[in-house]
């Protein structure tokens, strides 16, 4: 009987251990979890009947050579087989639970429940037409892109320079050299207007200087709904401890100082507003800088203007260097000329206002831009990627698609950044090898089934703060690094409606692709080029 019993719990045991729902395999697609959940189902049947013969064996030769038995015996031996049939029973009907909690969507998915997983059955893309539209994008990005960046550099360079001749060098801030940063500095941009973003970084005045609070700073006061963001704060160097008011007073000829010297150097002391600074407070204000930027552009586009046989208007008067350069032939160039602050020695920098962002930070609080890294991570892949790789072309893609959706049915939260991020996570998952030229469509695949899975969670992170998978090469520093992940999503969380809206747009957008696609690409080869793209 005690081997009876033994034998009772080494197959529930056995049954639980080898149970296919209990431990699936994450990696899997949906359709080779289907076809291995049922082989392990059926595996797992076909075990669970041999153990069961052997069973009844054993139990029927026991009881064929005790031909004595005491009743107790036999009424455990019943015992004991209600309790397996219980076990087993129990089994069987958390396996039917499991098995419906897998295939009963929640909420959220029921949101793709017509979408489905990104396959050729849910997106139908010919590959002659995916190849031909990349083979364009690429071309416009080699000889397009590089002549307007020539324009932007130069007229940049120009522009800046005249700047510093209408600033005050003692009362206004040091303007710095600009950084390109964005698609069309990173070879992705394939969609019109054409448009450039340039950093633009800025020092205080002189005897003056910033200290920086970060939201990952320890003791930080940011608050939870700011990561990403953080505070400058203006100090001033030199400070006479006695507090003597003749740097900030007018004398005049007739009165000196007793406290300094006729030829000694006075540090003028600023007022909090010609610092730039918010109200009754010692930290700078993003709305005073771009004011203060938008004047100076201003005055200093008048100086040259002559020079150039164009015109250039602020595209938005509420967003500092956001121009419009519109020359006589009509093609038109846009230009962000943002001012920012270099984050200490490193290459991340407190950005007034993102070009693409509408979500806007409330004064004091500055939102860290990791551009220059992220321009970093994508050379760095590039010189270790196959030759002519696709993941370029993955993202050109994407960003034609979305943009000609967004202009069928409106705005929504997912950005150009956001198919970005997702591109440049899955860069980091996959091997080098898989990224040439012949698995485009399996790539684009991937990245839309990356951003399904993302929006479905309402989870993606950061590719930078607090990843550490990225390579020691890009230099991102260490405090970014250990730093907690940022949910991109995370506005998407909490506001439902825009997560719906989202969602929509991005189901529309799978099922119009092969349409806008193969709609494009005659032009693409009679030569219309620029006006297919706009």
């Amino acid at each position: 009987m005690q081997g009876a019993i033994a034998r009772v719990c080494v197959v529930v045991a056995a049954a639980i251990l080898n149970h296919p729902l209990l431990f699936p395999q994450e990696n899997n697609t949906l359709q080779e979890q289907d076809e291995e959940l049922m082989a392990r189902m059926r595996e797992h049947e076909e075990r669970l009947s041999v153990e069961q013969a052997k069973l009844e064996r054993e139990l029927s030769q026991q009881e064929e050579s005790s031909s004595e038995g005491s009743s107790e015996e036999g009424y455990g031996w019943y015992f004991w087989s209600i309790v397996s049939f219980i076990v087993f029973f129990t089994i069987e009907m958390c396996r039917v639970d499991l098995a419906d909690a897998e295939i009963r969507p929640s909420e959220d998915e029921d949101l793709f429940s017509e979408s489905g997983p990104v396959s050729q059955r849910t997106m139908v893309l010919d590959k002659d037409i995916l190849s031909n539209f990349c083979d364009k994008c690429t071309y416009m990005s080699a000889h397009e892109n590089w002549r307007v960046r020539e324009f932007v550099e130069g007229f940049a360079d120009d522009l800046l320079e005249s700047l510093r001749g209408v600033c005050d060098k003692e009362a206004d801030m040091e303007v710095g050299d600009f950084v390109g940063i964005g698609s069309m500095f990173e070879s992705w941009k394939v969609c019109k207007p054409l448009m450039c973003d340039l950093i633009v970084p800025f020092l205080p005045p002189h005897s003056y200087s910033f200290q920086f609070r970060l939201w990952c700073s320890p003791s930080s006061d940011i608050p939870p709904d700011m990561q990403g963001c953080g505070k400058i704060k203006v100090t001033r160097l030199g400070e006479s401890e006695g507090g003597c008011v003749c740097g900030s007073a007018n004398l005049g000829e007739d009165l000196i100082c007793l406290l300094h010297g006729k030829n000694e150097v006075v540090t003028v002391v600023h007022s909090p507003d010609e610092l730039l600074c918010s109200r009754e407070t010692r930290f700078l204000s993003k709305d005073q800088v771009m004011k203060w930027f938008q004047i100076s552009v201003t005055k200093a586009w008048a100086r040259i203007s002559h020079k150039y046989d164009f015109e250039v208007n602020f595209r938005n008067l509420d967003t500092a260097g956001a121009l419009k350069i519109r020359f006589r032939s009509g093609r038109v160039v846009t230009l962000n000329i943002i001012p920012v602050v270099q984050l200490e020695d490193t290459d991340a920098y407190f950005v007034s206002h993102f070009s693409s962002d509408c979500h806007s930070r409330p004064d004091p609080y500055w939102p860290v831009s990791f551009a220059v890294y992220e321009r970093n991570l994508l050379k760095h892949f590039s010189k270790r990627l196959p030759q002519n790789s696709c993941h370029l072309n993955c993202l050109q893609i994407l960003t034609f698609l979305h943009r000609k959706q967004t202009g069928l049915t409106g705005k929504c939260a997912l950005t150009n950044y956001h198919l970005k991020t997702a591109l440049l996570h899955l860069l980091l998952s996959k091997r080098p090898f898989l990224w040439g030229a012949e698995n485009v469509e399996h790539r684009f695949r991937d990245v839309l089934g990356f951003l399904q899975k993302s929006l479905l969670e309402k989870r993606l992170h950061h590719v930078l703060i607090g990843n550490r998978k990225v390579p020691e090469e890009v230099r991102v520093p260490e405090m970014i690094r250990n730093a907690e992940p940022i949910n991109l999503f995370r506005p998407l969380v909490l506001q439902t409606e825009h997560h719906a809206e989202t969602v929509r747009h991005f189901q529309e957008m799978l099922r119009n692709a092969p349409v806008l696609m193969q709609e494009y690409i005659p032009h693409l080869s009679n030569g219309g080029l620029h006006h297919s793209l706009d």
